[in-house]
């Protein structure tokens, strides 16, 4: 019985995680002219990725992704530097994060952009 129930627990959490990554790899549409978010984008250039593309997990620790703002989460991770960790955004980090974070249109330096913003929120 218990391991039909822990079995039962693994799919649901698998489930989950699959829905939260494509639910991450929606397009929203980009803010009106004017609006400040091009003000805003100049400030927080990797805003823009993170809020389109890593939110999805990043927000609630899908899969074991560390929450923004968690410093305890992240301390481990920012230990290894900007480089490696980008690396590793790139390659992906088995068994949660996927290669680019699924955003496999973005470039080096816009995942490089949403890494810096999430960085900056978890120190």
């Amino acid at each position: 019985m218990r391991k039909k129930i822990v079995y039962a627990f693994n799919v649901s959490l698998c489930a989950l995680a699959a829905l939260a990554v494509i639910g991450g790899c929606s397009e929203s549409q980009p803010g009106n002219v004017g609006d400040g978010a091009s003000e805003q984008a100049l400030v927080e250039p990797g805003k823009k990725t993170y809020t389109r593309f890593c939110f999805s997990c990043h927000a609630s620790g899908v899969a074991g992704a560390p929450r923004v703002g968690d410093t305890v989460a992240w301390a481990p991770r920012l230990e290894k530097g900007a480089a490696k960790m980008l690396e590793l955004v790139i390659q992906g980090m088995p068994p949660g994060m996927p290669a680019r974070g699924m955003c496999m249109q973005c470039s080096d330096e816009e995942l490089a952009d949403a890494l810096e913003f999430m960085l900056q929120k978890s120190q």
